[in-house]
């Protein structure tokens, strides 16, 4: 075999194994050790619609505010997920943050129809508690912005937030490793784009302009597909923009404006 047939035999090998292996590539955190006991007082738990029981930190609204219902990134957990939000938990904004499917002990593997069941089981909890679409904003970082973007497009609510959030799956994989046909490999597609333009709640999109994993121009897009939805490019910010007080006060101040 020539260097050209050795090439290509390595080349393939490589296709399959991430053809193969792309979940353990997409959703990292799914290896990230955790305990899912509720020892904490505010942890709850969701049955989803396949059978799964997983945790959630819940904390209820105070003063007749909006609950945010926040969806972390794929190497996250609840941990950064409340990292996220103290500034909206200050404001007495009520949150529930799901854990996905096989982080944090919770049981069950990770994939895109698995992470949708487990956010339409977010969303029916609050409506079993009393908590009903009008009262509800949904935010997603990073990997969440799928998950949030498919319960916005399944439910009425009051809100859209999308923070690092991209236009597919198939282009993040496209971006990072441009030497592979991800539009043939890539299974998990979150096609947030596509979705974006039969969303009609108002929507709010940021992304930090130094982002080097998902570039701002994907949020860019975003809002362009939206049609309605207001774009925060913050450039001195990266991938890391949702924990940011920056952020989060932009946010308080979009969701007061939408308020009034």
């Amino acid at each position: 075999m020539g260097a050209v047939g050795g090439t290509l035999l390595l080349y393939l090998a490589s296709l399959t194994w991430l053809y193969v292996n792309q979940r353990s590539y997409i959703y990292p955190g799914a290896t990230h050790a955790g305990s899912n006991a509720l020892a904490d007082p505010e942890m709850v738990s969701l049955r989803t619609p396949d059978g799964f029981v997983l945790r959630a930190i819940y904390r209820p609204a105070r003063d007749g505010q909006p609950t945010i219902v926040f969806f972390h990134g794929n190497g996250d957990t609840n941990a950064g997920s409340r990292v996220a939000t103290q500034a909206f938990a200050r404001a007495g904004y009520g949150l529930l943050l799901p854990e996905y499917r096989g982080y944090a002990g919770n049981p069950g593997s990770p994939s895109e129809e698995g992470l949708y069941n487990d956010g339409r089981a977010a969303l029916q909890w609050l409506m079993n508690h009393g908590v009903q679409g009008p009262q509800i904003v949904i935010m997603g970082n990073s990997l969440g912005s799928g998950v949030a973007t498919e319960m916005a497009m399944e439910h009425r609510v009051a809100a859209l937030i999308l923070v690092s959030g991209f236009t597919s799956m198939v282009d993040v994989v496209q971006l990072q490793l441009p030497f592979v046909p991800a539009g043939l490999l890539v299974r998990d597609r979150f096609d947030n784009e596509r979705k974006l333009a039969r969303i009609g709640c108002p929507t709010l999109i940021l992304h930090g302009g130094m982002d080097t994993l998902i570039p701002a121009a994907q949020g860019a897009a975003l809002a362009a597909a939206s049609g309605h939805a207001r774009l925060d490019i913050f450039p001195a910010k990266g991938h890391e923009l949702a924990y940011t007080a920056s952020s989060q006060d932009r946010t308080l101040a979009w969701l007061a404006s939408i308020a009034n």
